[in-house]
């Protein structure tokens, strides 16, 4: 879907003003240098260096997919990695034949350094910035980033790999997955233990006992097998609104478009069934936020709440049918 406001300045002078600011940036942070953020190394390592950091254990598969490069670059660039000792390889505990990724003592150095100069980069020019516009541009950069990626995603090749592995309806092992997904990441995030996971896996195991059934739908994303990401529609039809619940994926698909690919599904199945669809999130999960808001939906109502075993500001967002 293109969204175009006539009442705003023209298409073309928006999209010239956005390149022209793209190029800037890229030369104000430095990427046209052979080396990038002090480090010594080309950008391309330094990107390499902070997602290895940042989940330490990926393997080279999933770090190509976050850095948009294919199997040989991949290998090369882990290879240069490990030849300056920066990166290590070390057998997967659940497959002797496959590795995963981590720095060395020697990279933790360097994704330090790189750290403390980007914070000082960033520091520096919003020092500059009055805290109101700070705001605004970090919601502003963000949209922007989302509809790059979602105009990279977007394809209507039916053979899409990622379409195959999306999958509707129950498929054996997906609660304990989707379960799962919730406990790790809200139990890091938030502090959420066992009460939060056990009642994740029962609302949802009664759900997923129900289908199939009129208004309500599940869909999974599965790779060898395991449910790495879900959404589902929980609708009433004498209300006229639909749910959305169990949306959640895994952080080796951050980047990837999955969880727009399953956003786009979820509504275009609530669009044809419901008036409405709401959704309850907790404040300060921004990325999700704005992936909501892409798709339509607006904040009307904030509260702090306890349910979920320990104290948050719970967030509901609507999304009236377009």
């Amino acid at each position: 879907m293109n969204l175009v406001d006539p009442s705003t300045e023209p298409r073309e002078t928006t999209i010239l003003e956005l390149r022209e600011f793209s190029r800037r940036l890229v030369r104000e942070l430095g990427f046209m240098r052979p080396t990038l953020a002090d480090s010594g190394l080309a950008p391309s390592a330094v990107h390499a260096i902070l997602e290895i950091g940042a989940r330490p254990g990926m393997n080279a598969k999933t770090l190509g997919s976050i850095l948009l490069l294919d199997k040989s670059n991949t290998s090369r660039q882990v290879s240069k990695l490990e030849s300056s000792g920066l990166v290590e390889r070390k057998a997967a505990s659940e497959d002797a034949r496959s590795s995963n990724l981590y720095l060395t003592s020697a990279g933790q150095k360097i994704r330090k350094k790189i750290d403390r100069y980007a914070s000082n980069q960033v520091s520096g020019a919003l020092s500059r910035i009055i805290p109101a516009d700070q705001q605004a541009l970090v919601r502003s950069l963000a949209l922007y980033v989302d509809a790059l990626a979602q105009n990279k995603q977007v394809s209507t090749d039916t053979d899409n790999p990622a379409d195959r592995a999306i999958l509707e309806a129950y498929q054996p092992g997906c609660i304990g997955d989707i379960a799962g997904l919730h406990a790790r990441f809200y139990s890091k995030h938030w502090g959420f233990g066992a009460f939060f996971e056990q009642k994740v896996a029962t609302e949802l195991a009664s759900f997923t006992g129900s289908l199939p059934a009129n208004g309500k739908a599940l869909w999974t994303y599965s790779d060898n097998g395991r449910s790495l990401a879900s959404i589902a529609i929980d609708g009433d039809d004498e209300t006229g609104m639909a749910h959305l619940r169990w949306f959640i994926v895994d952080d080796s698909l951050r980047g990837s478009g999955i969880g727009r690919q399953l956003m786009t599904r979820a509504m275009k199945y609530a669009d044809e069934r419901f008036n409405e669809t709401y959704l309850w999130t907790f404040k300060g999960l921004d990325a999700a936020r704005h992936l909501y808001e892409s798709f339509g939906f607006q904040l009307t109502d904030e509260e702090e709440g306890v349910q979920w075993g320990s104290r948050v500001t719970e967030q509901r967002f609507s999304r009236k049918l377009p």
